[in-house]
């Protein structure tokens, strides 16, 4: 049994990398389809980077997102240094944990949580802004007119719940490695006082 345990908790550790990369490949993906069919229809001053005219009303999405996405990205790279924490602590390898096996664990999954419940609040929120306030009927024109990228789908948006759909699978994962664990290092104690009793 432990035997199994510690393979699945080697592989465990890398799907943690797995997930933090692929929420990061999000992070970067999710504005494309937003600036090649909304940046275009902004007028935005260099200085103050703010709207001064619009082609297609609610286009301004794109800029409210972006301080949004900057954290994201910033955030997703936290996530993977917190995952190479795991390897660091030797969380992969170790047959009994210690407390720094323990508290790298909670860091991962604390913050896999706390990251998803937070991503998934602001991507809703942003999902609603984009389809209540973009106004599609101008943007079809001007896309027509000017032979740009046409938009109206929420995809990346909803592309979420699998990223973080996985993230937190893993972190899933985690508790239940971790109640593996405990078990196991109980059993072992109880295994080896018993045979010093005898």
């Amino acid at each position: 049994m432990y035997k199994k345990q510690m393979v699945f908790q080697k592989i465990l550790c890398l799907l943690t990398l797995i997930s933090g990369g692929i929420v990061f490949l999000y992070s970067l993906g999710i504005m494309t389809d937003i600036y090649d069919s909304l940046f275009k229809t902004l007028t935005i001053d260099s200085a103050t980077h703010k709207v001064i005219r619009t082609k297609v009303p609610g286009a301004e999405i794109y800029l409210d997102m972006q301080p949004f996405n900057s954290l994201l990205l910033k955030l997703s790279i936290g996530f993977l240094i917190a995952g190479v924490l795991l390897f660091v602590t030797n969380t992969h390898v170790r047959r009994r944990y210690y407390i720094s096996n323990f508290i790298s664990t909670a860091i991962v999954v604390c913050y896999g949580v706390g990251f998803s419940f937070w991503a998934h609040t602001n991507l809703e929120k942003y999902k609603t802004q984009f389809l209540t306030t973009v106004d599609f009927e101008a943007l079809k024109e001007y896309s027509q007119k000017w032979k740009s990228y046409y938009n109206d789908s929420p995809f990346w948006f909803d592309l979420h719940y699998v990223a973080f759909g996985i993230l937190l699978a893993v972190v899933v994962l985690h508790v239940i490695n971790i109640i593996c664990k405990v078990s196991l290092m109980k059993g072992e104690k109880a295994l080896l006082n018993g045979k010093e009793e005898a």
